[in-house]
């Protein structure tokens, strides 16, 4: 069973490819405009096991919230489509990760539901030139509602004692501690017997 998708998302203000396999090894090629964000999506393809490709052009001479939103919305519509009728995977998936002195923890369900809860620090505005940090709650939300998922994400530790938080690391925590619910609810369930995970009978 080949669980891969390719997604084209082309407006006036980007054009996006995403492909995915979800059996993959972690091999990424990705390419955004954005290098904060290039290297979010990598953590996406090495922490959650899925060979991803990533290419958008986007209207950056405006600013790089079109490019990031887009491409959050194909690379959700790729993770939905790669899933199919979602038979016998695992549906629940939860990470806790640590970065330094940042803690953070995801929870998603693969429920056909989209719902996203997000729960950061104020952080300084921006990571990187383009990369507004306001744009991380963006993120889940468009991925959340493209993949039709729901996905809780809390930063529970982020300042060192008398220190302001990293927001390189608050970010970067976040987007590992996805990876790693993605991969384990995407998983397929040697007990399910390829049975759809849901007393409804579909997801």
């Amino acid at each position: 069973m080949s669980r891969t998708a390719r997604v084209e998302r082309i407006t006036k203000e980007t054009k996006v490819l995403v492909e995915i396999d979800l059996d993959g090894t972690g091999a990424a090629e990705i390419s955004t405009g954005v290098g904060f964000y290039d290297h979010m999506l990598n953590q996406i393809a090495r922490h959650g096991g899925f060979d991803l490709t990533v290419r958008t052009v986007g209207d950056l001479e405006i600013d790089a919230h079109h490019t990031i939103e887009d491409t959050a919305l194909a690379l959700g519509a790729a993770f939905d489509q790669a899933l199919g009728d979602k038979a016998g995977i695992r549906r629940y998936g939860s990470a806790t990760v640590p970065m330094d002195e940042v803690l953070v923890r995801a929870a998603v369900d693969l429920s056909g539901r989209p719902y996203v809860v997000h729960d950061e620090p104020l952080l300084v505005p921006y990571i990187g030139p383009v990369y507004a940090t306001s744009m991380t709650r963006h993120i889940w939300e468009s991925f959340g509602q493209a993949a039709r998922v729901t996905l809780h994400v809390d930063v529970l530790r982020a300042a060192r004692p008398g220190g302001h938080p990293d927001a390189h690391h608050v970010v970067e925590a976040q987007f590992k501690a996805v990876s790693r619910a993605l991969r384990e609810a995407t998983a397929i369930d040697p007990r399910a017997a390829g049975a759809i995970p849901s007393t409804k009978g579909a997801l």
